[in-house]
């Protein structure tokens, strides 16, 4: 029962964030996770949290297929192969140690044994904002925006907002527990109901003052993913980005989308200058997608740039590339297998981690491209300085699948923690601007060539967030587990 029952429990985590956005459902997983290492005697807690995570990554990351196949040129049978081992591989890195983890707790007390899984669900999230470049995307939080629970998002961030969703999770389990006594029953209630009624006070705080507002242009090209790096279509994916401008360079600013033009600066001087004489004489802080090649030393780095023009100036080159689609691991071994290891820009170079902000006359813009939005850390060192946040992406690449919507969240989130607005230009969707609670205030329809227009604030002020980054995170991460290992000594 418990081979169908893991997983199962781990593709319900995925109905709690985009697109379904049923919150409650990552509770229920989480707490179905908990009772059902505690009454599973036979398979080992590795084992069952590993199953687990195929159901959660195997929906939540299904997008995956999306890529490999349509655009990779993977026959489907391996582009399912390929997926599978994805899934296994990810399950292993970031559910499997919750459960080995929890595992050595097995003896120990019930109290311990709970705040022990607490601990460890945070530790297994934490780990997947860095090891081996991380995958920071399926969070218990992400959907919990605008319920009371998402009230901590602005102090905790989302590591440590996540981490009391599984407290919660816990912490109802425990309150229905047939052998726990009538005091213990309470403090678990406590425990499960305090961190929504302190976050529905949260909820209402105003981090940040609105400063000023300035008017906004996203252009939204809708080129197609199967011919826009072709070299006969550098101009017209030029010439397409332009006419959906041109009615909007009277904006404050005006952003086109990662890669909106697919030549090297190079090899598109005379373009590049075209751009930035209209962008001078408009008077607009014009920030636009494009990739770059440099010779260093005997090698070429080829780098995704975020450039600014006119009354925007600087570079921003993206730090935290996508496996496969910007680098390839194990490339002595993968590269040329199939076309899929051979995608554009797969032999990408990370930018610095510490680069500057983008600077506009409207102050500085904080930048993400595409998958780096995903890694709430980053923006945030970014934020503290900034007058709003930015995010170009192409999300072509995964069609009309989970994926996009997923990442739209994530923007949000981002939004949300740090109190800035965030401006978000992509290819095919979803283009939108975000408000500094984490609310879409204007959004395009997927799949359309249009330009987005509207307005945004520059806010003053920063959030706890984005003050002291994830370090309260740590301190409850240890106040779960120091208690735990105290029960070891204590057991049942």
């Amino acid at each position: 029962m418990t081979w169908l029952l893991a997983p199962a429990l781990g593709a319900l985590f995925c109905f709690a964030i985009a697109p379904f956005d049923q919150w409650w459902w990552s509770i229920v997983s989480m707490a179905g996770l908990f009772l059902l290492l505690e009454r599973e005697p036979n398979l080992h807690p590795g084992l069952v949290t590993w199953l687990y995570g195929l159901g959660k990554f195997g929906l939540g990351a299904s997008w995956v297929y999306v890529s490999i196949n349509v655009y990779g040129g993977a026959p489907p049978l391996l582009a399912v192969v390929m997926v599978v081992l994805f899934v296994a591989f990810a399950s292993l890195l970031f559910c499997f140690p919750l459960g080995w983890l929890w595992g050595k707790f097995r003896h120990a007390n019930g109290n311990a044994r709970a705040l022990a899984f607490v601990g460890f669900w945070g530790f297994a999230d934490w780990l997947s904002t860095w090891f081996l470049t991380g995958f920071p995307w399926l969070f218990p939080v992400n959907g919990m925006m605008d319920v009371w629970l998402g009230g901590w998002l602005p102090v905790l961030g989302v590591l440590g907002t996540s981490l009391l969703a599984a407290l919660v999770s816990v912490s109802l389990v425990r309150c229905f527990a047939p052998e726990v006594n009538k005091s213990t029953r309470a403090m678990f209630a406590s425990l499960a109901l305090l961190p929504w009624l302190a976050g529905a006070v949260l909820q209402d705080v105003e981090w940040t003052k609105e400063q000023a507002r300035h008017s906004v242009a996203l252009v939204q090209g809708n080129l197609d993913q199967n011919i826009k790096w072709d070299r006969d279509q550098v101009i017209p994916n030029v010439r397409k980005h332009m006419d959906l401008s041109a009615p909007h360079w009277q904006s404050d600013v005006l952003i086109w989308p990662e890669a909106a033009i697919t030549a090297y600066p190079q090899q598109a001087q005379r373009l590049l200058e075209d751009l930035a004489r209209q962008a001078n004489e408009t008077e607009t802080a014009f920030i636009f997608g494009i990739p770059s090649i440099e010779q260093v030393g005997d090698d070429y780095e080829f780098k995704n740039l975020a450039m600014g023009m006119g009354l925007a100036s600087g570079r921003f080159a993206k730090h935290h590339l996508v496996p496969f689609g910007e680098y390839v691991p194990f490339e002595s071994v993968l590269r040329g297998l199939i076309e899929f290891f051979d995608l554009p820009m797969s032999s990408s170079t990370p930018g610095k981690r510490d680069q500057a902000n983008l600077s506009t006359h409207i102050g500085q813009m904080a930048m993400a491209i595409c998958y780096e939005v995903a890694y709430g850390e980053s923006m945030r060192a970014k934020s503290a300085d900034s007058a709003v946040l930015a995010t170009i992406s192409n999300d072509t690449w995964f069609g009309d699948s989970l994926g996009p919507k997923q990442h739209m969240q994530l923007a949000q989130l981002r939004a949300k923690e740090n109190g800035r607005w965030m401006l978000r230009a992509t290819n095919n969707g979803i283009t939108a601007i975000v408000d500094h609670r984490g609310g879409i205030t204007a959004v395009l329809p997927q799949f359309e060539a249009d330009t987005l227009t509207g307005e945004f604030a520059v806010m003053q002020g920063t959030t706890p967030y984005t003050d002291y980054g994830s370090w309260p995170f740590f301190v409850l991460l240890l106040l779960c587990l120091v208690p735990a290992i105290g029960g070891i000594l204590r057991p049942s």
